[in-house]
């Protein structure tokens, strides 16, 4: 039998740095496979279609919702994303180790179907550090800014449900600490095999 792939999530609010930290240990691993997402918002500066998201209109969106391709979605910031069930469980199948870039309401229904995921979680040093990094970012006006920082201070009573947190307060030193964990959790994952999402048991919180 061919040993099946594992599942990184990743979550943090808008403007940690969580982009940042995964590409940069990407980079430095290129056994593991990014999961690109869907949504409807607007790309922005830098961003490339099918590389950061696929970016797809509303009226497509709801036809993959309803055909039940996302294994989530979520509304976040006004805009739609969803995780393609698909893409996700090839990387699997192929024995991938693949990591999952998704907003904490997505995060929190992927790891209930794919409990042996590692589920990590971003935050910034502060609230106010966020303020500053998403302003320096330019690409929200002042109102969004507000909503990111409201959104964020919700999400941030999420962080305990998963079993790592990062504090990004030094960028070198986040991106090391996820690349530990990953290849912490890569070395476990072959030693053990994975179970399918409906034999896996929980992991510890």
């Amino acid at each position: 039998m061919n040993k099946k792939g594992s599942i990184v999530i990743i979550t943090a609010p808008s403007g940690a740095g969580k982009t940042t930290i995964y590409r940069e240990v990407m980079q430095r691993n290129r056994e593991l496979v990014f999961s690109v997402s869907c949504t409807t918002r607007k790309r922005r500066p830098g961003e490339v279609d099918g590389r950061d998201y696929y970016y797809i209109d509303k009226k497509t969106f709801e036809e993959k919702k309803k055909r039940g391709e996302f294994v989530e979605w979520a509304y976040v910031h006004g805009e739609l994303y969803g995780t393609d069930r698909s893409q996700l469980e090839h990387c699997i199948e192929q024995g991938k180790v693949c990591i999952l870039d998704v907003d904490v309401q997505g995060a929190l229904i992927v790891m209930k179907k794919y409990p042996l995921a590692l589920t990590i979680f971003i935050q910034p040093p502060s609230l106010e550090e966020l303020d500053a990094r998403l302003r320096k970012r330019g690409t929200e006006s002042g109102e969004e800014i507000k909503l990111r920082l409201l959104n964020a201070q919700k999400e941030l009573e999420y962080s305990r449900y998963f079993k790592y947190t990062i504090v990004n307060d030094n960028l070198e030193s986040a991106i090391n600490k996820l690349e530990q964990l990953i290849s912490n959790f890569g070395r476990l994952r072959s030693r053990q095999g994975r179970a399918s999402p409906e034999s896996a048991q929980s992991v510890d919180k």
